[in-house]
């Protein structure tokens, strides 16, 4: 989706979806087009994301823009500059719950705010502040996977490793796209269950 930026209101746009399914690739390409387009363009995520890059949003598939590590919702603010069109954020279910506010606020300064975000946790459930920014936004966008085991469309992120931390950072070997039959939230909390029932067969992903 490409909506042509309007200086004189600004909106916001979350893209969501499973792990795999395309959402950073999908963020940098709309920021890409930002840039081409000579528009001034901030982009951030949180500090505790580290997988790939301290200074760069990474896609699964390698895709890479700079950007800029925050702790919080209100650091980010306070980064953002006055003569900014554009502001990009990468991750955003790692953020804290003023994360909403803080995009409608940057959103009433006439910014156009591109959030990109897991809609859903390892157990299935809402994955917070992603709810409210998918309510508060104008557009929205939902990726899908692949599932590695049947290989229909995939809305999950299947945790293959026994933790019952809720965040807790992987790629390809601790998370694997699933659909909503061959999603099992229990298999992050029994680690023999997880051997045999993981697929072997290496993600390719998109994101």
């Amino acid at each position: 989706m490409d909506v042509p930026f309007r200086q004189s209101h600004g909106w916001i746009e979350v893209i969501t979806g499973s792990m795999f399914s395309g959402k950073s690739e999908e963020l940098i390409r709309r920021l890409r087009r930002a840039e081409i387009a000579r528009q001034n363009v901030q982009i951030f995520k949180p500090k505790f994301d580290s997988r790939y890059a301290d200074d760069q949003i990474v896609s699964h598939s390698e895709m890479r823009i700079q950007s800029v590590n925050v702790s919080s919702s209100a650091e980010l603010l306070r980064c953002v500059e006055r003569d900014t069109e554009v502001v990009g954020i990468d991750e955003a279910q790692f953020f804290d719950a003023e994360l909403p506010a803080v995009c409608n606020r940057m959103a009433g300064m006439g910014k156009r705010v591109i959030v990109a975000g897991l809609d859903l946790d390892y157990l299935g459930r809402p994955f917070e502040p992603m709810p409210n920014l998918l309510a508060v936004a104008e557009y929205v966008t939902k990726t899908h996977a692949i599932c590695m085991v049947c290989g229909n469309p995939a809305s999950y992120t299947q945790r293959l490793v026994a933790s019952d931390e809720r965040l807790l950072l992987g790629t390809q070997g601790t998370y694997e796209a699933r659909c909503r039959g061959c999603f099992d939230p229990t298999l992050a909390g029994n680690p023999e269950k997880t051997q045999v029932t993981s697929d072997p067969r290496t993600v390719t992903s998109d994101e």
